[in-house]
């Protein structure tokens, strides 16, 4: 069995080039900086107008081509060290620079004192200001730093799954002494994932391996009460996710959903690919009375950020309450692991 590491701390990466949301900010940043180099320029909105025009027949093919020939390379920049990929990134901006200057000069009569000279300069403050950008929006994203608010969630529900499994245990060992084996590697498994590292993707196949552990857990105490409908025939299984997204969700369905009930209750699995993209929804009992909400938003508050720190816009999650049911739904898109 692998053993528990906590400090491995993986270094910031370049970011997915290919990405809808990284796309649209770079898209918004070099066009802002664009605008304020500008007006810096001259004084009048007149003047201005027109050096934004002068400015963007470079900076607009140019935004366009390196957007292409970065997302064409993004595997190639992905195995390169974190200053390499910065270096090629820099480079590759100059070169294309230099060659949408010259289709420029020559179609549209651009040509300057020094004037590829200044669009060096304005191409290696603008790039640069995109990966600073980028690599403290990965930082703040990270979940090294929400662990506080993750440990204190964790906290609270970890002591309670962990004294009831147990008892549970417990009352197998005379009378079925092969299940208490098996849920006691069960609880192995689980608390090694919950208690490692977890900033690296892993396949959906896993994550649903490990919510089943989970959930055969929680049913050594619940029995009856506790019953689950898995809808996974068409799921994508070597798709990748943030680890802990499904599990946490699961958690608070049993807890909030399951529990408060003396009558069964059913958790709904529904996890399936379309259009590129994967959806997973779980739906639990729904009650208004009693409910510990606040924890609730706490798990999926740090789901949404691990979300945004490895997908961006192209992930979301989304939850709707009706009379008697409460449903999570997540979309992703649908990546794999790159051979080799």
């Amino acid at each position: 069995m692998a053993s528990i590491n906590q400090n491995q701390h993986p270094p910031v990466a370049l970011p997915n080039f290919c990405n809808l949301g990284v796309s649209l900010r770079i898209l918004v940043i070099v066009n802002g900086m664009s605008v304020m180099a500008s007006a810096l320029k001259v004084a009048t909105f007149q003047a201005a107008w027109q050096e934004l025009m002068a400015i963007s027949v470079v900076v607009q093919p140019l935004l366009l081509l390196s957007l292409l020939v970065l997302c064409a390379g993004r595997r190639l920049l992905a195995r390169m060290p974190y200053s390499g990929g910065i270096v090629a990134v820099l480079g590759l901006e100059l070169a294309l620079v230099t060659l949408v200057h010259g289709l420029s000069r020559d179609l549209l009569d651009t040509a300057g004192p020094f004037q590829l000279q200044r669009y060096w300069l304005f191409t290696l403050l603008v790039t640069t200001v995109l990966l600073v950008y980028f690599n403290l929006r990965s930082r703040a994203l990270s979940p090294a730093l929400s662990e506080a608010r993750l440990q204190a969630l964790q906290a609270r529900i970890r002591p309670h799954f962990l004294f009831n499994s147990i008892n549970a245990v417990l009352s197998l060992i005379r009378s079925d002494p092969k299940r208490a084996e098996t849920a006691l590697e069960d609880m192995a498994d689980l608390f090694r994932v919950l208690m490692a590292d977890n900033r690296q993707l892993v396949s959906l196949e896993q994550e649903v391996a490990l919510c089943r552990q989970y959930l055969g857990l929680e049913q050594l105490r619940l029995g009856e009460r506790l019953q689950v409908a898995w809808h996974i025939e068409k799921m994508p299984q070597d798709a990748l996710i943030p680890p802990l997204v499904l599990q946490p969700l699961l958690e608070n369905a049993v807890y909030h959903g399951i529990e408060p009930a003396s009558e069964p209750g059913e958790i709904s699995v529904d996890i399936y690919s379309s259009r590129n993209q994967v959806h997973m929804v779980l739906r639990n009992p729904y009650r208004n009375e009693g409910s510990h909400h606040a924890g609730n938003k706490m798990a999926l508050g740090n789901i949404r950020e691990r979300l945004a720190l490895h997908f961006d816009a192209e992930a979301s999650l989304t939850t709707k309450v009706s009379d008697n049911a409460y449903q999570v739904h997540i979309i992703i898109p649908y990546t794999k692991a790159e051979a080799g």
